[in-house]
């Protein structure tokens, strides 16, 4: 006979929401590395002590939390998600009876106090702390890499560069606007290129007109992650143009910051090619000491034919290269004037051949055929440069190479999984709060995978 399901006709309930949970569950895993007191306690200073009490930021913070890590975009959706959910009820202590806030709250506040407060940093370097806690992190060996992410800014709507100007902007501009305006002098955005973009999106006008992906162009902001190889934990996250040069001097603020912050000094880098600059490898040799696991970014190899500067041998000890033919070439040749000089402004020495000595050689055609004498460049950081090339050569260089597509996997992760291939927020800062949310949440996830941590702890009904 067919059974019919009978609408349960009871008054009273004994229901409690932790039973609900299984003990397997990621966020019963996750909660056990939050505390929410020293939080408290830096954003204190930004809520007025009279008038009505306003939403929890404990709960803001915690509904953000679930979103990122369940790859919940919409903020609208989050509302309705914790309200059916008793995971997510669970996990930002409603009970079955608290309210959910509106939609709208999570952009007041984070316009407001969110952002005064900087508490989506201390949050995210919160999770980098449990890491070091549950000894996740290594500290020896990081990696570092870019990943462009898509802004919310439209082609169809933009302008090309040269019709838009600074001046022009009302002094009611949308809140993305005044950002790029505030960032002009960052080295991370205005400052990382004078060269004009060549469409310029005017709701967004920070995102970055991009080709890179060698498929259709768009607007779009880099991510950057500095990880520790040991575990792939992020240790630290930074938003930038989707330009190479704003990369590599994020690339300088997240180990310094990293350094500052928790005391980490790691003994090798690991990165691609666009690390491999001589002003980077020369920072991270002779600044602080640490090992460039990165192919060196050289043009020096010609295609003409004649001799590159790699046929020249260069000997430190007198300071000069020896050409194919066995001739010297010099900076200087008068005695005293290496003493007396400054270092060049673009940071390259000259050394430079004998006219006498190259109009008599044998080799001429397939060295300097067009000019009357011969010149090598020299970079000030070739010391550096030279060390990142033996590196190379070496089984560490080889697992250090395996080891930074730890982070590639980690962008893949930031896609596919979290969904976050292109961004809601718009401005450089509504980038950098999507970065860091989303770091926290892949290093949450990686905490409730590997870290043993105290028992989670039940919670009242």
């Amino acid at each position: 006979m067919m059974g019919r399901q009978a609408v349960p006709e009871r008054l009273f309930y004994d229901f409690c929401l932790d039973d609900h949970v299984p003990e397997n569950h990621m966020l019963r895993q996750i909660d056990r590395f939050l505390d929410f007191d020293d939080i408290r306690r830096k954003m204190a200073p930004f809520y007025c002590s009279i008038g009505r009490p306003s939403i929890d930021p404990e709960l803001m913070i915690r509904m953000l939390i679930v979103g990122y890590c369940f790859a919940i975009r919409s903020e609208r959706r989050l509302c309705e998600e914790v309200h059916l959910n008793l995971a997510y009820r669970w996990f930002c202590r409603l009970g079955l009876e608290g309210k959910v806030p509106d939609h709208s709250t999570f952009s007041l506040n984070r316009n407001g106090r969110f952002r005064e407060s900087d508490i989506l940093r201390h949050l995210f370097e919160c999770t980098v702390q449990c890491c070091l806690d549950e000894e996740l992190v290594g500290g020896d060996s990081f990696a570092v890499d870019a990943s462009l992410i898509q802004a919310d800014a439209n082609k169809q709507r933009s302008l090309p560069g040269n019709e838009w100007h600074i001046d022009e902007i009302s002094a009611d501009a949308p809140q993305a606007v005044k950002e790029y305006l505030a960032t002009l002098d960052d080295a991370a955005f205005g400052a990382a290129s004078e060269k004009q973009p060549k469409f310029v999106s005017p709701s967004d006008p920070a995102a970055q007109w991009t080709g890179a992906l060698r498929g259709p162009a768009f607007f779009a902001y880099a991510t950057n992650y500095l990880i520790d190889t040991d575990n792939a934990v992020i240790v630290d996250v930074e938003a930038t143009r989707a330009i190479r040069q704003a990369e590599v001097g994020a690339a300088r603020t997240m180990i310094e910051r990293t350094m500052d912050r928790f005391g980490l000094y790691p003994e090798s880098l690991a990165g691609d090619t666009a690390y491999g600059t001589a002003d980077m490898l020369g920072w991270l040799v002779y600044e602080h000491g640490i090992e460039p696991h990165i192919p060196v970014f050289d043009k020096s190899k010609r295609d003409d034919g004649t001799f590159s500067r790699e046929d020249f041998k260069f000997d430190a000890h007198e300071d000069r290269y020896i050409c194919p033919g066995g001739k010297d070439l010099k900076r200087y040749r008068t005695a005293g004037r290496l003493a007396k000089a400054k270092p060049p402004k673009d940071g390259l020495y000259r050394y430079r051949a004998r006219k006498g000595d190259c109009d008599g050689c044998a080799l001429k055609m397939q060295c300097c055929p067009k000019e009357p004498l011969r010149k090598v460049l020299r970079s000030v950081h070739e010391g550096a440069r030279d060390m990142a090339r033996d590196i190379a050569k070496t089984e560490a260089y080889e697992t250090s190479r395996k080891n930074r597509k730890k982070v590639e996997m980690l962008f893949a992760h930031l896609k596919r999984i979290l969904k976050l291939g292109r961004l809601r927020l718009r401005g450089p800062r509504g980038a950098q709060d999507e970065f860091l949310l989303a770091a926290t949440a892949q290093n949450l996830r990686k905490l409730a995978k590997l870290a043993t941590g105290p028992p989670p702890a039940a919670q009242p009904a």
